[in-house]
């Protein structure tokens, strides 16, 4: 308790903290407090998320950044909220059953959550470095329609310090249109700690983003990509996206599930594709 306190004493000393009035303050130590309170109340989490855990303090990531909006402070936190969710479902082994396994090892797993309903989770390696993979996820994130068929447009709406953006994107309609033009506005936030990375988001409301004529809003998250070297083969990366979707409308449940795990599968065969040219 000593150390975190003497932490949180000297972190709201900087001046940028000092300037902040009394609500943006108190939103900023509130957050930092509650993002301590869940990274240490998983259990028994692997070594490379108690890493991303111990390590994603939002209030030390933006000590030298300018002061945020309550708006602002109000999207990193759902970022934040992904985040921790995302890695909390990555982090149970149990009760994951196996979609599709492909012939080059790539694999579909997923598994029913009380809260969620039916969440994917894809597994490769890809056979690129570590730090190409993620330029073409966060640095290239507005060409993904150029090279995946289930996107037609990704967007950046807003960019909230470095870490933190407002996307809306539109997916493309499925052959023979057996599910209608969806669109998505999501909150996303990426961290890089150590050799991990990841890439987190989840739905969100954006007042100049409403809903769009011809499409129907879907809701995503929390979903996060994972990004880390395969061990002994560091210009290799093992990519884990857990994929969490509610695509709303009338369809089936087979069909639903049907579609998520190939867009999965096909993912990762564009971005290989895509990373190889």
């Amino acid at each position: 308790m000593l150390p975190a306190t003497s932490k949180l004493c000297a972190a709201i000393s900087y001046r940028h903290l000092r300037n902040m009035t009394g609500l943006r303050r108190q939103a900023a130590v509130a957050i930092s407090q509650e993002l301590s309170r869940l990274a240490c109340r998983s259990p028994g989490p692997s070594t490379w998320i108690h890493q991303v855990c111990r390590r994603s303090s939002l209030l030390s990531s933006r000590l030298e950044e300018k002061p945020f909006s309550e708006m602002e402070m109000s999207y990193i936190k759902q970022g934040e909220e992904a985040l921790q969710k995302s890695l909390r479902i990555l982090e149970d082994q149990d009760d994951w059953k196996t979609e599709t396994v492909a012939g080059n090892g790539d694999k579909v797993l997923s598994k029913v959550l009380p809260d969620m309903g039916k969440v994917f989770r894809l597994e490769v390696v890809v056979d690129q470095p570590l730090d190409t993979v993620y330029g073409e996820l966060v640095d290239n994130m507005e060409q993904m329609g150029d090279w995946n068929p289930n996107v037609k447009e990704v967007r950046i709406l807003e960019k909230i310090g470095k870490d933190t953006v407002i996307t809306h994107e539109k997916a493309a309609a499925t052959p023979g249109n057996i599910v209608g033009p969806r669109d998505f506005v999501s909150v996303r936030c990426s961290r890089r700690r150590g050799s991990t990375c990841v890439l987190a988001g989840m739905s969100t409301t954006y007042g100049a983003m409403p809903e769009q004529e011809g499409f129907i809003r879907a809701e995503n998250g929390p979903t996060c990509m994972v990004l880390r070297p395969l061990p002994g083969s560091p210009d290799r990366t093992r990519l884990t996206w857990l994929l969490s979707i509610d695509l709303k409308g009338w369809l089936p449940k087979t069909i639903i599930n049907q579609v998520l795990s190939q867009t999965q599968v096909d993912f990762a065969k564009h971005l290989r594709q895509r990373l190889a040219q």
